[in-house]
């Protein structure tokens, strides 16, 4: 804990001096340079607050999860889209979108431009990209990759400045591929990553940092012998192998009896960590979740919700069409939202089950291993189970 503090320090004094940062998401750090002092001063109290869960919000959100699109070209396995969403389904608009960074974006480091649906199939995608990296904001996004198959979706991509795209691809053969990305065609997704690939050539671009992520389940681990040669092969910068989180998660879906076939065999690939005695996942008695102060979700239609796993809606807070976003992240509803957190998250049946509250859950910690195919990398690392210490720490 002392040590874990003298770091903290350090690294603000650093940032303080230097105006510089680093910032790390699912193991890809990314760097940040004559950062204005308010932007800084913001993440110092936000990162402050966190350890001590104030109702009452000290600063602006660092992270801001975005969600393009509800509507996907694929069904894959216990996703919400595929399931059933109880909620209108559509495309965000640049309007929605664009208030948001006008009113954030002088305190947000990064977006994760994705939620429930296929993100590129939002015909205003690479816009809003290209607005928001005026912003100094670095963007991730998250896609299924069929779409860079066709027209010039590749080299748009490329030409908006986006900081990362991953390519969720959990297969390399058509049989294991579709077992979960259900109407998926495994050709068409490496065709749409070999156009982006050539397109960051021709452009002589250093962006987009381009993702291979292999959510590991059992159907497809035999595979991971493989993944490192295949992928490298494609010209792609890195090779993710994320864990799956196969339970259901109170209001998310309820999936508990087709998921858990999907638990790898191999206990490395596995996200949770498991009572010997039973079976069941050990849970925490404290949740290291930071969403409630650094990371809302900004859905399709502008309505604010706390989490990710709330794809219903069913804790929606505020509305950006009606409201000022201050006015939602300093509300009445979202303190109490914090208040009962940090009480007891237990009696919240928004995060009772949420992946955060197991042992070897946290999302910031999901990746199992990662592969760089930069020389200077060694290649393929196995980080600990246990929850590791970083400044800003996504939760995607």
């Amino acid at each position: 804990m002392k040590s874990d503090l003298v770091r903290k320090s350090f690294n603000v004094i650093n940032a303080l001096i230097t105006r510089r940062l680093l910032i790390e998401c699912d193991r890809i750090s990314y760097k940040f340079h004559h950062i204005p002092m308010k932007k800084i001063l913001n993440w110092i109290l936000v990162e402050a607050s966190i350890p001590l869960k104030p109702e009452k919000s000290w600063g602006w959100p660092t992270h801001l999860q975005v969600e393009p699109s509800t509507l996907c070209n694929l069904r894959c396995a216990f996703c919400p889209v595929t399931t059933g969403l109880n909620r209108h389904r559509g495309h965000m608009t640049f309007d929605i979108f664009k208030k948001a960074i006008d009113e954030m974006g002088d305190y947000l480091y990064l977006i994760l431009l994705w939620d429930w649906g296929e993100p590129f199939l939002n015909p205003a995608i690479y816009k809003m990209i290209t607005y928001a990296k005026q912003r100094d904001i670095k963007i991730v996004s998250s896609t299924n990759g069929h779409v860079f198959a066709q027209g010039d979706h590749a080299e748009r991509l490329v030409r908006s400045g986006i900081d990362t795209i991953i390519f969720a691809v959990d297969g390399i053969s058509q049989e294991t591929y579709e077992q979960y990305r259900v109407g998926g065609d495994i050709k068409t997704v490496l065709t749409g990553i070999e156009k982006v690939v050539a397109a960051k050539h021709a452009l002589n671009s250093p962006t987009p940092f381009i993702n291979f992520r292999f959510l590991l389940m059992k159907h497809n681990e035999h595979e991971t012998p493989r993944l490192a040669a295949f992928t490298k092969s494609l010209g792609v910068d890195a090779l993710t192998l994320k864990t799956l989180n196969p339970y259901d998660q109170g209001e998310y879906a309820n999936i508990k009896a087709d998921g858990l076939k999907f638990i790898p065999q191999t206990s490395h690939y596995q996200r949770f960590e498991y009572n010997e005695r039973d079976g069941s996942r050990i849970r925490l008695k404290r949740n290291p979740c930071k969403r409630l102060w650094n990371n809302p979700v900004l859905h399709w239609d502008g309505k604010i919700s706390p989490c990710t796993f709330d794809p219903h809606d069913n804790y929606a807070i505020g509305h950006l069409a009606r409201q000022s976003f201050k006015e939602i992240w300093m509300g009445i509803p979202f303190a109490q939202l914090r208040h009962q957190f940090r009480k007891d998250y237990q009696k919240m049946s928004l995060c009772v089950d949420c992946t955060n509250a197991f042992k070897g859950g946290y999302l910031g910690n999901s990746i199992a291993e990662a592969c760089f195919f930069n020389p200077s990398e060694k290649g393929m690392e196995r980080p600990s189970k246990k929850v590791l210490p970083r400044e800003i720490q996504s939760n995607d």
